[in-house]
């Protein structure tokens, strides 16, 4: 069970930050359960995990073991909520390293995510002749980024196996009804699996979204949405006592104060494509109308040797939400050493996992008095479970935090912005106009 720890950022929080916020919390928390705030069409993941549609669940398991069985490669190809999610439980439950180590699995490679030649030519490279199937994921199936990679990705498929052999290897996650990739996969007969009307992508990891290549990895799915509705069921029962409320009260609070930026930080290295999804998640929901924290990440204690300095000393500017890991998946104990030119002998015998603890209460304690408060979560330990807790926790506590700032915690509109820029200087019809603006704007 996740607990959200508040010692030491307690000395910058009035005593009773909570209940202070109490009316504001049960309105954030009315407006995401009963689905009338702003942006409430796109509620449906708050009981996602007692309501998902278990007729879909069942067959994407089995896609995920066709997978298993002809693919020594899954590619799967999305941007934004469409990979970050299943990318980071794939990292934090088999390993940042999952393609390099020996495996019943699939490797599985995300592209669609960037516009890198280089990327793309390695990626092609990488697959070589192996075998390979694709998942790609998009609502609308024109997002430039993934429309390319699957475009080329497709005509490998189709170069290697035929246009018939391709179509048995190409899973498409996406709109339901409509929509470019909906239209190509029912006239080409893809498996398909839907991307839900009512979950925005960032919000999408425990739909098909994230959970076909999250099960093509060989973890376990049922064991990710126990953890879920776990939290869930905490996180349903309003008051001081829900998790998602301390959290979202705290770094509200600590907003009001003047920090104005989150420092989300783990000592597991299997976490950092976590925190990557963890910054889509609040950044695209909190970053509107000159409000928001700004979401940044941080690994520890590597990262101490490299911003530490800064955390400890520049401007006071941040928090830490620092997510402990309370039980590592494995021991391993320090060795003796006869000579000991590193002195390290007095370690000798501890646990690898009592120094990293150890490290962790250290550097929150010197960042306390540094002026840098910080919240722990405490998780168990790196299970499936866990993880769906973590992820469903985070989800309901950004949604409280978007109604506690007034904003649409499940819009985007800054994100069309770039786009249009690029599609008018890539000469797009429709945009030639704006085109002759931009251009006459970057070469004066």
């Amino acid at each position: 069970m996740i607990k959200v720890d508040i010692q030491a950022v307690s000395p910058f929080l009035p005593p009773n930050f909570c209940s202070e916020q109490e009316a504001a919390l049960n309105a954030a928390h009315a407006h995401l359960t009963s689905g009338t705030g702003v942006g409430a069409e796109f509620t449906g993941w708050v009981r996602l995990p007692a309501l998902y549609d278990r007729a879909e669940f069942a067959r994407l398991k089995a896609a995920a073991h066709k997978i298993q069985s002809d693919s020594q490669v899954l590619v799967v190809i999305g941007i934004g909520g469409s990979y970050l999610g299943a990318r980071a439980v794939i990292e934090l439950l088999r390993s940042p390293n999952y393609n390099l180590k020996q495996k019943d699995t699939p490797d599985i490679f995300f592209a669609g995510n960037s516009l890198s030649t280089d990327a793309l030519l390695e990626l092609l490279e990488l697959i070589g002749d192996r075998d390979f199937s694709i998942n790609v994921i998009s609502k609308s199936g024109t997002t430039t980024e993934p429309a390319v990679a699957f475009r080329v990705l497709k005509g490998r498929l189709e170069q290697k196996y035929g246009t018939e052999g391709a179509k048995d290897r190409i899973y498409a996650t996406t709109d339901k009804e409509k929509g470019a990739l909906k239209h190509l996969a029912d006239g080409a007969g893809y498996e398909t699996f839907t991307v839900p009307d009512e979950i925005g992508g960032r919000y999408s990891v425990l739909t098909a979204v994230g959970l076909l290549p999250i099960a093509a990895a060989g973890i376990d799915i049922d064991a990710l949405m126990v953890g879920a509705e776990a939290m869930m069921r905490r996180c349903l029962i309003p008051g001081e006592e829900n998790p998602a409320w301390q959290y979202a009260a705290a770094r509200h609070t600590l907003y009001q104060s003047g920090k104005s930026i989150e420092l989300l930080a783990c000592y597991e290295p299997s976490f950092r494509m976590f925190a990557e999804w963890w910054k889509q998640l609040y950044g695209e929901s909190e970053g509107k109308q000159g409000r928001g924290l700004f979401p940044a990440s941080a690994e520890f204690t590597a990262d101490l040797h490299s911003m530490g300095q800064y955390i400890q000393e520049g401007q006071r500017l941040l928090f830490e939400t620092v997510v402990h890991f309370a039980a590592p998946l494995g021991r391993y104990s320090i060795p003796y050493d006869e000579s000991d030119g590193d002195g390290l002998n007095f370690l000798a015998g501890r646990e690898l996992a009592f120094v990293n603890e150890q490290a962790l209460r250290g550097t929150l304690l010197a960042h306390l008095d540094g002026g840098v408060p910080g919240i722990v979560l405490t998780v168990p330990n790196r299970t499936e479970a866990c993880a769906g807790e973590l992820i469903y926790f985070f989800e309901f506590a950004c949604g409280l935090s978007g109604y506690l700032l007034g904003v649409n915690p499940f819009d985007q509109p800054g994100v069309e912005a770039y786009k249009r820029n690029m599609f008018a200087l890539l000469g797009k019809p429709g945009f030639e106009e704006q085109r002759a603006k931009l251009e006459a704007r970057f070469f004066s």
